[in-house]
């Protein structure tokens, strides 16, 4: 079986702030980093930031900065975010980088030879915000300005010489590749979105531009700039050094097992991307995967409507770990969710402090007192490995993760916890101090579901979960999710840590 993974989050644009679908996005595709690298994957784990086209250049221009200068200070803000969301990515990539600009141009050179692109005049509607064209039937007018129906975004004419990319010739591979490989784009309403989209017609793409001058050169004609998504799109295979496909990363990871994407730009990579690598006679990534938007009431989070939440406020008032735990569990991955401050405190004092860390806590305080902190030995019962069993089914939860059911996942986890903590209540093992195998049987078993949770748990709260495991003496490198289905793991006898309070209650 091939034991490598590669996981993309789309590379993002150098906005001023960093907001929470950014974390969101971001989070989601470290989950499933963290789980595929414990179950012993060799994982590469990519995120970025697109720094080219016209929307940049207007904005250093406002900020009276030159625009690599302007991409410089902003793209170091995202490149901090992966340390503030402790993302465990293996890659960085920023579209200005030379190795990102060769593999672009590179393309396009693969395309023009395979007599894809062609030269025209592009006369429609763009909009600068969203890098997008769109056709008249998507414009809609307000207070005597044009907007896209979908984004929202401000639109403006544009007239001028264009490249053009031959979107159109593949419209039937492109609905035949859907229907064969039902499982590209996920979750299925996406997927039936992308069909309608493209049964409706492709139109040729414009993949040029002439009246700005900050973005990647085209190779044959330098009075053009690569369109920014073209430019933008082809970092995950830069990032694996194409065009030298005989390169150990690129032969390792591409293509990639999944993009981790925006609903918003769907569009993009589920069929411009596939159809500029068809046109290249590349291969396609094997999903792409349109999760929903994190909204703030009933509507999503823009700049203009001023309704962004600060990830980094939320971190700073409640910590990473809850806002982590708080955005896999409760909202339903897939659909749009929205952040409640009442919601996020109830995740805390409930599953977090009660369940998790309480649980914790009542265990190894017990076992210092009865057991001198050691593991004890033990002889199971029927009720023992009863509460075990459900840990035995890795393929189950190896298939919920290859399927992206973060949420039956979560649930998974929720069940387990408030079974372990049944458990220890129901054998009351404060009553057994007379039959010490079975009060050490208890304590054993307790701590082995504390294991076993903790390295569930990794993915979703990996600073927490780590300090947990730490007692047992397992780290980062030793992590083992193949473990779970053994029961007697915890060897008789090692010394335990004490643990401090994982998750303070909100006092309401």
């Amino acid at each position: 079986m091939n034991k490598n993974f590669y996981i993309t989050t789309p590379i993002y644009y150098p906005s001023a702030k960093p907001h929470m679908g950014h974390a969101y996005t971001s989070i989601i595709a470290d989950f499933f980093a963290r789980f595929k690298k414990i179950d012993g994957f060799n994982v590469h784990f990519l995120t970025g930031t697109d720094e080219h086209g016209l929307k940049i250049q207007r904005s250093a221009e406002k900020n009276n900065m030159k625009p690599k200068d302007f991409c410089d200070q902003i793209s170091k803000t995202f490149e901090d975010l992966t340390k503030i969301l402790n993302l465990s990515n293996t890659d960085f990539i920023r579209t200005t980088e030379n190795r990102h600009i060769n593999s672009v141009q590179n393309l396009w050179k693969i395309l023009e030879d395979n007599n894809q692109i062609y030269l025209s005049k592009y006369t429609g509607w763009y909009s600068v915000s969203d890098e997008a064209f769109y056709q008249n039937d998507e414009i809609e007018t307000k207070e005597g300005k044009k907007y896209s129906t979908s984004s929202g975004s401000l639109v403006e004419w544009v007239e001028e010489e264009s490249f053009f990319f031959k979107l159109s010739e593949w419209e039937k591979p492109l609905l035949k590749f859907y229907e064969e490989n039902p499982k590209f784009i996920l979750p299925e309403a996406r997927k039936n979105e992308v069909i309608s989209f493209v049964k409706n017609g492709l139109k040729d793409l414009s993949v040029s531009r002439k009246t700005f001058s900050w973005g990647i050169k085209i190779p044959t004609n330098e009075q053009h700039i690569i369109y920014v998504w073209l430019d933008a799109l082809t970092n995950y295979i830069s990032a694996l050094n194409f065009p030298n496909t005989k390169d150990n990363l690129y032969k390792k990871f591409w293509p990639a097992d999944i993009h981790i994407i925006g609903k918003d730009i769907l569009r993009f990579h589920a069929i411009y991307w596939p159809a500029f690598l068809m046109a290249a006679s590349l291969p396609l990534p094997k999903r792409v995967y349109g999760h929903g938007w994190i909204l703030s009431g009933d509507e999503k989070m823009s700049k203009s409507k001023n309704n962004i939440l600060d990830p980094l406020e939320i971190i700073e008032q409640y910590g990473l770990d809850a806002l982590r735990y708080y955005l896999l569990k409760e909202v339903s991955f897939g659909n749009d969710g929205n952040i409640s401050q009442e919601k996020l405190e109830n995740c805390i004092n409930s599953d977090l402090a009660n369940n998790y860390g309480n649980l914790c806590q009542r265990v190894l305080a017990f076992c210092e007192k009865n057991c001198d902190l050691v593991v004890p030995s033990h002889e199971f019962s029927k009720d023992d490995l009863n509460v075990l069993l459900p840990f035995e089914n890795l393929n189950k939860l190896r298939n919920l993760i290859d399927n992206q059911n973060i949420n039956v996942y979560m649930n998974f986890l929720i069940e387990m916890l408030f079974a372990s903590n049944k458990y220890f209540n129901d054998q009351e093992p404060w009553k057994k101090k007379d039959n010490k195998i079975r009060l050490n049987t208890i304590v054993f078993t307790a701590l082995e579901l504390i294991r076993k949770i903790s390295i569930l748990l990794y993915p979703v709260i990996p600073e927490t979960s780590l300090k947990v495991l730490k007692i047992f003496g397992i780290d980062e490198k030793t992590i083992n999710f193949e473990s779970m289905s053994k029961h007697e793991s915890l060897k008789v006898g090692i010394s335990l840590s004490k643990i401090n309070i994982l998750f303070k209650k909100i006092e309401k």
